[in-house]
């Protein structure tokens, strides 16, 4: 590790041809995804929180737009086919070098199904998600912003007050 010139933090540098290995944050794409006011979530089948609640997100691949990765998403987690509204929230996440981006979506079919990555898969109201077996903290941000959006909110959203941590 070294400092490049003109860098102000230690780096991977290539001793013999001087590439600078740049490691840089992961972006999560997903979506919360209605039909008939019902919100489609799922259960984990991996790891972490494997057995807990979520919404269809995954890491966006190269050569893929932010909609078609939270798109493709709910297709392998859900097996579900939705339609992009509009952009929800972008979260910074630091502390696991995350930036998630959640859309607004509605399903083009109700029909779903797990995938691979899901235990199983199903349509809640707001009032039935099972809060306190969701999977991480950003599920509950989108879940809440989202209700407060139909409301009549401004999107996008960003992190909940005081929940930037590191």
């Amino acid at each position: 590790m070294t400092i490049p010139d003109g860098d102000d933090r230690p780096r991977q540098v290539c001793g013999t041809c001087g590439f600078i290995n740049y490691v840089n944050p992961k972006i999560v794409v997903g979506s919360v995804a209605l039909h008939e006011g019902k919100i489609l979530i799922c259960r984990r089948a991996i790891e972490p929180r494997r057995g807990f609640w979520t919404l269809p997100a995954g890491f966006l691949e190269e050569n893929e737009s932010v909609e078609e990765g939270a798109i493709r998403e709910a297709r392998e987690e859900a097996c579900a086919d939705i339609r992009i509204e509009g952009l929800l929230a972008v979260y910074s996440i630091p502390r696991i070098s995350q930036v998630q981006l959640m859309f607004r979506a509605r399903l083009e079919s109700p029909s779903i199904a797990p995938g691979p990555e899901s235990l199983e898969v199903a349509f809640a109201a707001f009032d039935d998600i099972p809060w306190s077996e969701l999977a991480f903290p950003s599920v509950k941000w989108a879940l809440e912003q989202h209700r407060d959006f139909l409301a009549g909110a401004p999107a996008p959203f960003a992190n909940p007050p005081g929940t930037l941590y590191r």
